[in-house]
């Protein structure tokens, strides 16, 4: 890989270059030139800060073939970082990585990371789905570089020691099984500090941005560009805040808003629900002679709540499988984000309740059952421990302690949004979790970047992409009106493609907000990635439907 002078990087790695490594009481980091206002106050204490950070710096990835099967250009290393950046001189953790490098130097502009999302999501073979993803010209500006963030996968994985029904985290709100699900969060909770121990607290979005810096650093780079998705997108902003002049070119795929991370988030599901489920009645209305759910919205609606009512009382069987009205409802909500996959869950579940012929491949699994795969020497249970550890440490002020606020709000929201309201709402582990080790990054800064988001996105609705825009002063944003599934590029659209692929290889933002139609080959490929637990069209290799 070709490297940039290392004497000059030494210089300023451990003030600009590592600037949150000294800044972790703060909310957001300090602009690079006041750093040192946040570095230890003696004068001791800071010269062995620098020489730790300096060691971090000077490490050599060992490249090397990542896999005999795999392409040869595709290669894996392992770098150290620390596990607490307020010491790092202390307990060192793996972080892996790889890399595809630019096959054309000359033209080379830097290097382009890239996060599937999660938290939780392992990304350490992302070279290679974007390798086939961006268009030639695109990929020859970049060496393509991938990672396992903190806690996932091959860099120092965390584990809860969860049993796979432990793993069932999205319960519906009942009165009869409510304490049960407390003692489940709790248990849950309990169980990841007994396993993980002080790592623990150390997983959070803000740690795995300052990870990335250095992971910069090594490579002898001035700045990164990144594309993210979903959860990649918290963890590009949290990036651009911390270290506004070392950010590049960033895409941020299907965003999240920074200000309800994370229990916000996990409830703007059940928000998003309603209006796409209105917008299915109607679409099911009008086709009512091809599917038989009813010649007006309010029929068609319904026919919807008839079948949960009557699963409630009554499950409906379908290969050998039952559904409640509870997995109905969890089902539904992802369904309807697209208005066909939503018409043909239903059809199907009509069909079994009436006693007739029915397929459950055309069901999509209910919520919190997915489990995501493991390497062979990762935990089984990782993609669930790291999800809880980043989602319930960066923000703990988020999530109340008392358990009985939880059954209010799923009572409430139940009711408010009765598709996924209860759902959403209800205990979670982070009610047990310890106190973050740093307040909730407050993301408003004016670093150029761009954020893309589907119309009718099922995991992070439209307007949370449109208030990532907001806090992202320097952003624009494009949107895909009509476009439907979760992760927009590259999705064979031509005006979404272009414009992300444009912006990457060129650096030049659209001069304002766009939009872009969605296609119908575009939005039936996003059925048929979603059946795969796949986000629509874009690179990923997998993803849980429970996750963002």
């Amino acid at each position: 890989m070709r490297r940039r002078g290392l004497a000059p990087l030494l210089a300023v790695s451990v003030t600009a270059t590592l600037a949150p490594v000294l800044a972790t009481s703060t909310a957001s980091a300090a602009p690079a030139d006041t750093v040192e206002a946040a570095a230890p106050t003696s004068a001791a204490s800071s010269s062995a800060t620098a020489s730790a950070m300096d060691w971090y710096v000077k490490q050599k990835p060992k490249w090397q073939r990542c896999q005999d099967d795999l392409p040869a250009e595709y290669q894996c290393a392992t770098i150290k970082v620390p596990l607490d950046y307020r010491v790092p001189g202390g307990k060192r953790i793996d972080m892996a990585i790889s890399r595809i490098k630019s096959a054309t130097p000359d033209q080379r502009h830097g290097v382009l990371l890239s996060n599937p999302g999660g938290p939780g999501g392992p990304g350490l073979d992302m070279p290679l789905h974007m390798k086939d993803a961006l268009p030639g010209s695109t990929r020859q500006k970049y060496d393509l570089i991938g990672f396992d963030p903190r806690g996932v996968g091959r860099s120092t994985p965390v584990t809860c020691n969860l049993e796979p029904e432990e793993e069932n985290w999205l319960r519906p709100y009942q009165e009869a099984t409510f304490d049960k699900d407390v003692a489940w969060a709790r248990d849950v909770a309990a169980k990841c500090r007994q396993k993980s121990g002080d790592t623990l607290k150390h997983i959070t979005t803000r740690n795995t941005a300052r990870d990335m810096d250095l992971l910069r650093a090594i490579l002898g780079e001035k700045k990164i560009s990144y594309l993210g998705y979903s959860y990649g997108t918290y963890l590009g902003a949290v990036y651009t805040q911390l270290f506004p002049q070392r950010a590049d070119r960033f895409v941020l795929d299907s965003a999240v808003d920074p200000a309800r991370a994370w229990r916000g988030m996990i409830q703007w599901w059940a928000e998003g629900a309603e209006p796409a489920f209105d917008r299915w009645t109607e679409w099911a209305a009008a086709r009512s002679e091809k599917y038989g759910l009813g010649d007006t919205p309010k029929k068609v609606d319904r026919t919807f709540w008839d079948l949960v009512q009557q699963a409630d009382e009554t499950p409906i069987e379908m290969d050998g499988q039952t559904y409640t009205g509870d997995d109905i409802r969890s089902m539904m909500r992802g369904a309807v984000f697209s208005v066909q996959d939503g018409t043909e869950l239903v059809v199907e579940l009509k069909k079994a309740a009436a006693g007739e012929p029915a397929s459950a491949k055309k069901l999509p699994a209910p919520a919190g059952t997915a489990r995501l795969a493991a390497d062979s020497d990762t935990p089984a249970d990782n993609g669930t421990a790291s999800f809880w550890t980043v989602v319930c440490n960066d923000n703990s002020a988020a999530w109340s302690r008392d358990p009985e606020s939880y059954r209010r709000d799923a009572i409430e929201d139940k009711n408010r949004y009765p598709l996924f309201g209860d759902f959403a709402s209800s205990i979670k582990p982070c009610a047990f979790w310890d106190k973050s080790a740093e307040p909730a990054t407050v993301v408003n800064n004016k670093v150029g970047s761009l954020v893309v988001q589907n119309q009718w996105d099922s995991q992070t609705p439209l307007p949370s992409g449109q208030a990532l825009h907001a806090d992202l002063k320097g952003s624009k944003m494009l949107t895909v009106l009509g476009g439907e599934g979760h992760g927009v590029y590259p999705s064979g659209n031509a005006c979404t493609d272009g414009t992300v692929a444009g912006y990457l290889t060129t650096g030049k933002l659209p001069a304002k907000d766009l939009t872009c139609q969605a296609t119908a080959d575009s939005n039936a490929d996003a059925g048929e990635d979603r059946k795969q637990d796949v986000p629509s069209g874009s690179p990923l290799p997998q993803r849980s439907p429970d996750r963002f």
